[in-house]
């Protein structure tokens, strides 16, 4: 038997879940900013999936928050392939 899996291509930043993060720890992006050492600006940009999730800002979000660095990297892959897919499609 064939195993199926079926992946969405709705593109969801990472952000997302950094906005959801905060507001369940009732700590404010600028809180965030200040606690890893970023410009407010850079952490807005994050959540609006303007600006992407690299290695050494997925380390400072552990290191703030306790959630594993690979899940941010793991969360910022994925959008940006959706986003890559949805590209694809709209020029074919």
């Amino acid at each position: 038997m064939t195993k199926t899996t079926y992946e969405s291509d709705l593109a969801i930043p990472p952000g997302f879940t950094l906005e959801e993060e905060l507001a369940a720890r009732g700590m404010s992006q600028r809180e965030l900013a200040a606690k890893i050492e970023r410009p407010p600006q850079a952490i807005s940009e994050i959540i609006h999936g303007k600006k992407a999730i690299t290695a050494e800002t997925a380390l400072d979000l552990e290191s703030a928050l306790g959630i594993p660095a690979y899940l941010w990297l793991r969360l910022e892959a994925r959008y940006r392939l959706a986003l890559a897919k949805q590209r694809r499609s709209a020029s074919s």
